[in-house]
């Protein structure tokens, strides 16, 4: 009898001298792949649950989203420069995020990071990380 094989948990070390922010390529990737999920978002009916929960122009929440995302990743603290906290949830809790809105949210990241061609290390990385995240911010 042969036992399936069972496939290998993956092992990422980041840290000081390897952040994910430099994994992913640094400022230009992070922007990159923001705008990539804010483009996809606004033309996919797919994501019309989370479109739904942004304003009409969508310029401040790409940016933002990108200042959060690059000091998230170990890359320069632009959000907290700007705004100070994140305070995620209690920024968040006016929207209705729930299953559906988190399950849109983070099949439109990984579209973002499939487009941008996000492999390897730092994309098991970001999927276990922006997983976490999304279940974070239900709040319904």
């Amino acid at each position: 009898m042969t036992v399936p094989l069972q496939p290998k948990p993956v092992s990422v070390s980041f840290g000081p001298e390897r952040t994910p922010y430099d994994a992913l390529g640094g400022d230009a990737a992070v922007r990159g792949m923001i705008e990539s999920f804010y483009d996809f978002m606004d033309r996919d009916p797919a994501f019309a649950t989370i479109r739904a929960l942004h304003p009409p122009d969508l310029a401040g929440s790409r940016q933002k989203l990108y200042e959060f995302i690059s000091g998230w990743l170990g890359g320069p603290p632009l959000y907290i420069e700007k705004h100070g906290h994140p305070r995620l949830r209690a920024r968040h809790l006016p929207f209705a995020i729930d299953q559906t809105a988190r399950d849109q949210w983070m099949a439109c990241m990984k579209k973002a990071m499939d487009s941008r061609q996000v492999e390897g290390d730092v994309r098991a990385f970001l999927d276990a990380r922006f997983a976490q995240l999304a279940d974070f911010m239900r709040n319904r």
